[in-house]
């Protein structure tokens, strides 16, 4: 049964999505927090409130090329956290910038490889073939080349402390960064050649193979391209906090990625969603999150919320998106 047939049976409009739905409830919780929160609607802390978020809305964006191509990359935060905190070590040691920086972003890209290697030609599921590649990054890092858990910047690195602290136009670095990054993989995704064969693979990959789309290469490039993304974001976060704590590796940032991806339309059954459904998302828990604070609420009370919003996202998706068993076979 189609989306849209079964969309019309339970009441819904035909050409509802996701994003439509979850602007809708940004929308409403921006009214109810700036009528019931004290400085909510207060210019500085809506600044705040989008900068804190943008690291996050560039996670997402990484994440979302995978999920897109019927992927997961569980590794994402293990890799950013690795070769960023490499990264700031090399800069400790007097390395330059620029050799540092392509030092952490060839780190990633082997990272996003390996991945792609272990999905696309030994056929491990992207959920375990991640899972395992970022425990075994991170141990081998921590007990080789990573000093301690936590790698402090140098003062002297304005580059990196610019893209964290700066402003340019009057407008936090970090803030433009993610808009820079979702401008360029939504133009990736949706206007060229590479974009169409990434859908086309989420969608069925068997399908892809078979109209000429070398699909093994092509989830290689797409776990290497996710890596990347996933280092701007991470040279976001260190500039911002003047370091970078690994122990973020085993938090739940990862969980935070996914929940922005659900939330925000992308579905996990593939070739479905844009980036745009990650800026929707960013900005529901951006506003769920900054509220939240504001009404002192503790770290349990907020996952309790961010677990039932993505239960709710996953029905959602499930309602919106129903699995083809068919189609699903063919793309095995």
């Amino acid at each position: 049964m189609s989306g849209t047939l079964l969309r019309r049976r339970s009441g819904l409009p035909a050409t509802i999505s996701q994003e439509q739905i979850v602007l809708v409830v940004v929308v409403a919780l921006f009214v109810v927090f700036g009528l019931t929160l004290n400085g909510f609607l207060e210019l500085n802390n809506l600044v705040n409130l989008v900068r804190s978020v943008s690291s996050l809305g560039i996670f997402g964006v990484a994440m979302a090329v995978v999920v897109i191509a019927r992927g997961m990359d569980l590794s994402l935060i293990a890799s950013m956290g690795v070769a960023t905190a490499v990264a700031i070590q090399l800069m400790r040691a007097e390395v330059s910038t620029p050799v540092a920086l392509i030092v952490g972003i060839g780190i990633v890209l082997v990272m996003g490889l390996f991945n792609g290697f272990l999905i696309a030609f030994a056929e491990i599921p992207a959920l375990f073939a991640t899972l395992a590649s970022g425990l075994l990054v991170y141990g081998l890092a921590r007990t080789t080349v990573l000093d301690g858990l936590i790698a402090e910047l140098p003062g002297d690195r304005h580059f990196v402390v610019a893209l964290g602290q700066g402003t340019l136009f009057g407008i936090p670095v970090p803030i433009i960064v993610f808009v820079v990054t979702a401008v360029l993989a939504q133009v990736m995704l949706s206007r060229t050649k590479t974009g169409r064969f990434i859908y086309a693979h989420g969608d069925n990959a068997g399908a892809a193979a078979l109209s000429g789309v070398s699909v093994r290469p092509l989830t290689i490039f797409e776990y290497m391209a996710s890596a990347a993304i996933g280092f701007v974001g991470g040279l976001i976060v260190a500039g911002s906090v003047g370091g970078l704590n690994t122990q973020v590796i085993d938090s739940s940032l990862i969980y935070d990625v996914l929940l922005v991806v659900v939330v925000g339309g992308i579905s996990l059954v593939g070739g479905r969603g844009s980036v745009l459904s990650v800026v929707v998302g960013t900005a529901l828990i951006g506003v769920m999150l900054n509220g939240m604070t504001i009404l002192n609420m503790n770290t349990h009370e907020q996952d309790i919320i961010k677990g039932l919003i993505l239960l709710a996202a996953l029905v959602l998706d499930n309602r919106l998106h129903p699995r083809d068993e068919e189609t699903v076979r063919q793309g095995d």
